[in-house]
């Protein structure tokens, strides 16, 4: 495969070294003999690559940086809490930048700058790059390779070629066509064609997974560890790139588009050109959704340690706490303490608790109006929020998924549970319906001393996004059966029994293929999944017009009539009627889990109250009245002068987005038309232009 690699060089669009920003050596000086001389210390130069992918990861690509500015709160589903005028840097970027026409006049912000994420993901390259070098100048490494068998060796290469295949996925998936490199101490040329970086990152995972150890049994790292590159992790992301190698994605058109043979590419092409670049798909696109059906399918049949729960394993509270709920046991096992990784996962990167920025939580977690220090519990700003249409008339109201993935309520940093307003804001101030998929409140010993410390995993890779991903390749090349089979398995494990309805479910959606992508958006709702999901399958315009067309009528409706009936039964008020309530003393605990129906205003919606022993963190005046019972969410009330005699008080609900129209409707992908091919991707800054000696495409400026 080595000739048809170095066919890479011939791409390269350009002439001039990208090193200043291309980081081609690894502060650990590797070699054959010291490879082969000791193993654990050939692992412990691997660490270095692990550390500076941890980083990029949770400050750049997968916590904070460019996805926390587009991809969690750039879909259909998910938006930005604060006005669109007050962070512009972006929001642009979040909403195409206004149908492509704001493009050539973005100005780069704090979310991407000079020597930023993509410099950072290069170093997670430049550091892969040094192991791999290495090992393949080795005198044995042909024998390892054609062995086909799982060595010591073989692992901590394979884990290296992984690590630079997710690299250079983070790039494609924000930068379109890059740099490549697979040689430490190469400089490297210009911009090379994504379709033939992807098709040799596929090959060479496809070259080393037979080399490495299912999750779980990997020589010298713990059994119960996912916190490395496993055989299972190896399979999963062939399975992840293909669908995205063999997806619709935006292309400038200034670029010769050929596959890694030098062999000119043809694409099926949706839509209208904007910018000067298409929206399309590969031909030959049907064989990447093979190779995904292939490789998802060997995770399902060996998932190694990977378990996917089809019922909570859960036992009734000692208070009486219903868990009941699958789905949240994955996020509550990621939250219980540091030494634990959740059984669905196939890989996170570590977070300490008490150490270093954690912004998933923080960022993405239940807001709290908390300080910065010593607060129950500390700030959580609340970047990602659930489009309000999506909350009320997409999710199913018997989906258990719904109160795990968002929440009305957050914590006002003093003991105490808050309404989240509409009115446009951060933190629990404002910014409507939140995530609930992390909550500091939840875990068991939460770090109160200071914000972004929680210590709370990132999950890159878990068994939901296999099932589907498996099922949408099988429904996507006709294997009906094997694709409702598996979409069936994800999404009635979150229903009760006989609720789930999925061929009703399917006929809805008017194929199973969209069944499957929308399902999938119900599972990942707020973990930022939504926003590539939809360019990569197509389905981005529709997605986006439907919920943009359902909010029209929602704040029409509540305009008109003071509230809105969607059609699942579903009401939205202008007002709601909430109190705050002494859960200890009614319940026995604070922190509510799985409601029994919807009867009881304190347990419903389900997941939210506060911690249980705040006091035992040092808050001396942790208030008795800590939970807020919520009457008049999803249906009208019709005896509120009874509420009000019973201590409950009318808070604006959907008048509030009534009165912030241009924020929900307007500024919701700002002039997008839905023809146009989609501006999604994130410009070069002027010094990787230049060191590189290429230009932006898609409309950006030069400069």
């Amino acid at each position: 495969m080595k000739t048809k690699y170095a066919a890479l060089a011939v791409l390269a669009l350009g002439l001039s070294s990208c090193e200043d920003y291309l980081e081609t050596t690894s502060p650990s000086i590797v070699d054959a003999d010291f490879v082969f001389s000791n193993v654990e210390l050939s692992r412990a130069a691997l660490d270095g690559a692990y550390e500076q992918w941890r980083d990029c990861a949770q400050n750049k690509v997968f916590g904070d940086g460019l996805w926390y500015a587009a991809d969690v709160v750039g879909s259909d589903i998910e938006r930005h809490p604060e006005k669109f005028s007050n962070q512009p840097g972006r929001h642009y970027p979040e909403c195409l930048y206004q149908n492509g026409t704001y493009a050539g006049t973005y100005g780069l912000t704090s979310y991407q700058k000079e020597d930023d994420a993509y410099a950072s993901l290069y170093s997670v390259i430049g550091k892969a790059n040094a192991i791999i070098n290495a090992i393949e100048e080795t005198p044995d490494f042909n024998s390892i390779v054609s062995s086909a068998k799982p060595s010591e060796i073989g692992q901590i290469y394979g884990e290296a070629v992984t690590l630079r295949a997710i690299a250079y996925r983070e790039l494609l998936k924000n930068f379109g066509d890059v740099p490549y490199q697979e040689k430490m101490g190469v400089k490297a040329g210009g911009l090379v064609g994504r379709d033939s970086v992807y098709e040799a990152i596929l090959g060479q995972l496809q070259k080393v997974e037979p080399l490495m150890y299912p999750l779980g049994s990997i020589p010298g790292v713990a059994a119960n560890a996912k916190n490395y590159m496993s055989q299972t992790m190896t399979q999963a992301m062939i399975g992840r790139i293909a669908l995205e190698a063999g997806g619709y994605q935006t292309r400038r058109g200034d670029l010769k588009r050929v596959d890694i043979n030098g062999n000119s590419i043809t694409y099926e092409t949706i839509g209208a050109e904007n910018n000067g670049a298409t929206y399309g798909r590969r031909s030959d696109w049907q064989k990447y959704y093979s190779l995904a059906k292939t490789y998802f399918k060997k995770v399902i049949d060996n998932p190694g340690t990977a378990q996917f729960h089809l019922t909570d394993p859960r036992s009734t509270g000692k208070k009486g706490q219903i868990f009941d709920n699958p789905h949240q046991y994955f996020f509550q096992q990621m939250m219980d303490d540091d030494a634990t990784y959740a059984d669905e996962s196939i890989y996170e990167y570590p977070m300490q608790q008490g150490g270093g920025n954690d912004a998933r939580p923080y960022s993405f977690g239940r807001p709290s109006n908390g300080g910065s220090k010593a607060a129950y519990p500390c700030k959580g700003y609340g970047q990602g929020r659930i489009v309000p249409a999506f909350y009320y008339g997409m999710f199913d109201p018997k989906d258990k998924r719904r109160d795990v993935a968002a929440t009305v309520t957050g914590s006002d940093g003093k003991g105490a549970e808050t309404l989240i307003p509409f009115v446009p804001n951060s933190k629990a101030s404002g910014g409507g319906i939140s995530l609930n998929k992390w909550d500091e409140c939840r875990q068991k010993s939460p770090w109160v001393a200071a914000q972004r410390k929680s210590g709370i995993n990132g999950p890159y890779m878990r068994m939901a996004e296999v099932l589907l991903g498996y099922a949408e390749a099988c429904a996507a090349t006709g294997d009906n059966g094997e694709a409702r089979t598996y979409l069936a398995m994800v999404r009635e494990r979150s229903f009760p029994a006989g609720e789930a309805k999925t061929d009703e479910f399917i006929a809805s959606r008017g194929s199973l293929l969209e069944a499957v992508i929308d399902e999938r958006g119900f599972e990942f709702a707020g973990e930022g999944d939504r926003r590539f999901t939809l360019i990569r399958s197509g389905f981005f315009a529709q997605k986006i017009k439907a919920v943009k067309d359902l909010t029209r009528a929602m704040i029409d409706g509540l305009k008109a009539n003071g509230y809105y009936e969607f059609e699942n039964g579903n009401v939205i008020s202008d007002v709601v009627y909430t109190k705050l309530v002494d859960a200890a003393s009614e319940k026995g605990y604070r922190l509510t889990t799985q409601a029994p129906d919807e009867s009881d205003p304190v347990l419903f919606p389900s997941w939210r109250g506060q911690h249980d022993d705040w006091g035992s963190l040092g808050l001396a005046s942790a208030p008795a009245k800590s939970n807020l019972a919520i009457k008049g969410l999803f249906d009208r009330v019709s005896n509120p002068d009874e509420l009000i005699a019973d201590g409950y008080e009318a808070k604006n609900w959907g008048a509030d987005i009534v009165a912030n129209d241009d924020e929900y409707y307007k500024y919701f992908f700002f002039d997008y038309d839905y023809v146009k091919a989609p501006i999604y991707l994130w410009p070069f800054t002027p010094n990787i232009m230049s060191a590189g000696g290429f230009t932006n495409g898609y409309g950006f400026a030069q400069k």
